[in-house]
Parts: structure tokens; sequence; C-alpha cells
């Protein structure tokens, strides 16, 4: 047990300690031969990825990677097996020494019990075979290099500062795989194991950074459409159209398309930039030297995989453009809308106002008539009370009596209603 010496260790040191050495490559010793499949395996379909390895090494008597391994490498008999576990793929490298009797005859596949390799979960993005060969002399010429890869065009270029060459024509022949020479001057097996490793490391960040392309493809014309939509409708924003609301529909609509692209589309876009770095810092790590009369494959990624890559940034920064620009523009017409809407809020409460103090003065008008109503029928009370009165034999005149009361019949009434008004008042008041 390690002595106390430190405070306690953070819960991920010793992993994030182990990611440096994470993925070691396979020391190789020419001559050899190797192959490469690289499978995308979507989440749900890791367990059965697992689960296909272990009957692999079942059937072989080796104990199977446990759970949250993402790397494995074993020996099943002359093939060397390893296994590595990425984001999105898998890997898979066969070795086995020596070459065949023809070039990339015999590939180390073949020795895997029959139909294990096509029953792996995933679907295949690179499929590669790889010969290393011990080079004495000069380098291989055209005549050479086209019996290895046919009539297509080769790239190569010496590696690792010149101990060694590398050769590829990045084609997919006829038995579904793409091809690799590797010749080997003055390299350690582990100096080779790099360079093999990062050969089909390159292809196979090139194919993964390509997924991105087929969707770029697809975006392209329905981001012309909206930009062209977005065209006319901001037209029709400044020309003050007086259907503002249908025109923020529209506005709104043609957002929300452009977000499920987006949505749909920037992970992918995301993920194709990381791997189209990896694919040069790949390269990079090649160390190349020129070999007359042949691309290297810098050039020949810069050529070819750069500009696709520059399509699919184009399309990812058009997207975010538009949907800025979107943005923008709802935002003006929704000021707009706003500012209409309350210009049409105010007319209403003014015209609210204007009936209030219509239907106030005519509440006055009525009282001032229920006033008037109110002394009269008072008053015919007070003067039958006076007539009862005189035929009682009192000594008073109906008609006077009558007429003397209306002041403070009056007074009584504009009274009580003064009160009623008053009470009312003060409920109102919080």
């Amino acid at each position: 047990m390690r002595p106390a010496l430190l405070p306690p260790d953070h819960p991920d040191r010793a992993a994030l300690a182990a990611e440096v050495h994470a993925r070691p490559p396979e020391p190789l010793s020419a001559p050899a031969r190797a192959s490469y499949v690289a499978v995308r395996v979507a989440a749900p379909d890791r367990d059965a990825e697992s689960a296909h390895l272990a009957t692999l090494c079942q059937g072989h008597g080796l104990t199977p990677p446990g759970p949250g391994r993402t790397q494995w490498a074993a020996d099943l008999g002359p093939l060397r097996v390893k296994w590595e576990r990425h984001g999105e793929f898998s890997s898979y490298t066969f070795i086995v020494a020596g070459l065949g009797h023809a070039p990339f005859d015999a590939p180390p596949v073949t020795l895997l019990p029959e139909g294990w390799l096509a029953a792996v979960p995933g679907q295949t993005v690179l499929a590669c075979h790889a010969e290393a060969e011990r080079l004495t002399g000069e380098l291989p010429d055209a005549q050479t290099l086209a019996a290895r890869f046919g009539p297509a065009v080769v790239v190569g270029a010496r590696i690792g500062d010149g101990v060694g060459a590398a050769y590829t024509d990045f084609q997919i022949h006829d038995d579904g795989f793409a091809r690799f020479v590797l010749l080997d001057r003055a390299m350690t097996a582990r100096q080779a194991g790099r360079m093999l490793q990062r050969l089909f490391e390159i292809e196979a960040y090139r194919m993964m950074a390509l997924l991105a392309l087929p969707m770029a493809r697809s975006l392209w014309p329905q981001l012309m459409a909206d930009e062209s939509r977005l065209a006319a409708l901001t037209e029709q924003i400044a020309g003050q159209s007086d259907d503002d609301e249908t025109l923020l529909q529209q506005l709104t609509t043609l957002a929300a398309g452009i977000e499920s692209a987006l949505a749909a589309s920037q992970s992918r876009f995301g993920a194709s930039r990381a791997y189209h770095a990896l694919v040069t810092t790949r390269i990079a790590e090649l160390r190349e030297q020129r070999i007359d009369g042949l691309q290297t494959i810098d050039e020949f990624m810069a050529r070819r995989l750069s500009p696709a890559m520059a399509t699919c940034a184009t399309v990812s920064q058009r997207l975010q453009d538009l949907s800025e620009r979107v943005a923008q523009a709802t935002g003006l017409l929704s000021t707009r809308v706003d500012i209409a809407r309350q210009r049409q809020n105010q007319a209403l409460l003014a015209a609210t106002a204007r009936r209030a103090q219509l239907q106030l003065r005519l509440q006055q008008t009525v009282e001032g008539l229920s006033l008037a109503a109110i002394v009269y029928y008072m008053a015919g009370l007070v003067g039958y009370a006076a007539k009862a009165a005189k035929s009682a034999g009192l000594p008073v005149s109906p008609d006077l009596v009558t007429g003397l009361s209306l002041p403070v019949l009056a007074g009584l009434a504009w009274w009580v209603l003064h009160g009623v008004h008053q009470h009312i008042a003060n409920a109102d008041e919080p």
C-alpha cells in the first residue's frame, strides 16, 4: 500500500494518468501482413459488440475484455488481434508475420473463424490491408507499384525522416479493402508499429471526417432556398407590409426549419472538424519526405480532403449565419408588431375611457331624473298626508304643505344619493 505522503487522490487521477498510454501501437517486424477494419457502432450495439468479441476469445481459450475496457489485444495462434473502442467507431487490427506468395495474398483476416468478421455489429467505415517489407535497396519503381495497386494513382513518401517509406492509392479494391505498403529501411519494431497505426488512423479519421459531406450536400439546396425565402421576407418587411402577423408567422416557420437543420447537423459537422484535425496531426507525425514523381500523403489530402472539409465548414457556417439573420429579422418584425399592438391597445383603452365617461354622464343624468322622480313621489305622499290632516279638521293647506316640503324632500334625497356614492367610493379604495 502506498504511504500516505500526499493528499487524497482526485477520483480521476489514475485514469487521466493512464490516458497518455492508451492505445499503444503493436510492434511490427518486417516482413509482415496486417489488416485493419473500422466499424461504426451505434450506442445500443455496444453490448452486442462486446458479446461478439467474447465469442472470439472463448473459441481460443482467452479472457475477453471486461466491462468498461476500450482496448484489448491477444494472440490467436500466429494471428495477433487488437481491438480498440473509439468515440463513434471500433477498430480491429490483425497482424501476422511473413508475406504471401503474391502482393496482398492471404491477408490476416483469412485466419479468423469463418463468418466472424462479417458478423461484427455495426457498419464498415474502413477496411484495408497492409504489407510491411524490409527495404535494402532502391525504392520500388512504377511497375512494381502497379503490380501492388493496379492502375490507380499511387501516393507515397519517405517517412520517419527517411527511415522508411509508405505507399497507398486510397482506393477500395475488388475485395472491399484498401491497400498500404510500408517499407522498413531502418525502423525499430515499435517505430514500424507506430507508422503503420498512423497510416491506418489517417484513413479511418479521413473516412469519419467525410461522413459530414453527404449531409452538407443534402442541406445545400435547402440552404439556398431558405436564404432566398429570407431575402423575400426581408424585402416585404422593408416595404411596410400591412400583414405583419402573417410575415411573422412565416419567419417563425422558416426559423423552425433552420433550427431543425442545425440541431441535426452541427454535431456531425463538429465531429468532422475534430476528425480532420486528427488526420492533419497524424500526417505531420509521419514526417514525410518527397519521392520524385509521387504526391505525398499530405499533398493528396490537401487537394482532396480539404475541399470537402471546406464544403462542410461553409454549410455549417452559412446555417449558423442564416439562423442569426432570421432571428434578427424576427426580432425587428416582432418589435414592429408589438408597437402596432400597443397602439391598438391604447386606442381600445381610449375608446373604453370615452365610453366610461359617457356612461358616467348618462348615469348622472339618470340620477338627476331619479332624484326628481323621488321628490315627486315623496311630495305626493306629503300631499296625501296633508289632505288627510285637513279632512281630520286640522287647519292646514295641502298645497302649501306640499310646496314647502319640496326643498326639504330634495335635500333629503340628495343627501341619501351622496351617501351611497361615498360608500361605493370607499369600497373601491384598496
